[in-house]
């Protein structure tokens, strides 16, 4: 018998195994958040699936996501990555990038970590919404909006609104899986 699954993600076996195993699941480990943080702001003006068809790439070119490492990279290792072309290379995120891990570990420093901070906004636990169609999730929400603005505050780049909202709904801070879905009550 075949599982229902949110609509956005059927006929690509790398989008099903996606939403099967992560898309919704809640993330509390920094490491991980951090992992999704850089591809959500990778992914901004692209489809998700060519984030996670680069994913392996991302992961092997910025060393494992490794925040601390990210935040000391060179001119020259920025440019290496700028010829890499198994990632997106766009200047502007890959420079973000770095912002974004040093902005990252001063929120670590604040907080105690970041997953401490982000979790804050949904007193720690996921919303869940209740959406027939996955069209009709929003593409941000107030919260994604708040969540952006401090963000940025902090130093963070390319973290509009709409990718908070794709970071929160990644991480579990949400759950927009279609009420049929059978993760809907899984996650």
């Amino acid at each position: 018998m075949k599982k229902y699954r949110c609509g956005w993600c059927e006929g690509d076996e790398l989008y099903e195994a996606y939403h099967d195993f992560e898309w919704g699941v809640p993330v509390k480990d920094d490491d991980t958040l951090f992992e999704f943080l850089v591809l959500e702001t990778f992914q901004a003006g692209l489809s998700w699936i060519t984030i996670l068809r680069k994913r392996e790439n991302f992961r092997k070119a910025f060393d494992g996501f490794d925040y601390q490492k990210i935040a000391d990279y060179s001119q020259e290792k920025l440019e290496e990555l700028l010829q890499n072309e198994g990632i997106i290379r766009n200047k502007l995120k890959v420079k973000a990038t770095v912002t974004n891990a040093q902005a990252f570990m001063k929120v670590q420093d604040e907080f105690g970590s970041f997953s401490r901070y982000i979790w804050g906004f949904v007193n720690h636990k996921p919303i869940k919404n209740s959406h027939k169609n996955y069209r009709n999730a929003p593409a941000n929400t107030p919260l994604s909006d708040l969540i952006s603005k401090d963000l940025k505050k902090r130093g963070f780049k390319f973290v509009g609104s709409t990718v908070v909202y794709a970071h929160m709904q990644a991480t579990g801070m949400v759950n927009d899986h279609e009420i049929n879905c059978f993760r809907y009550n899984e996650v």
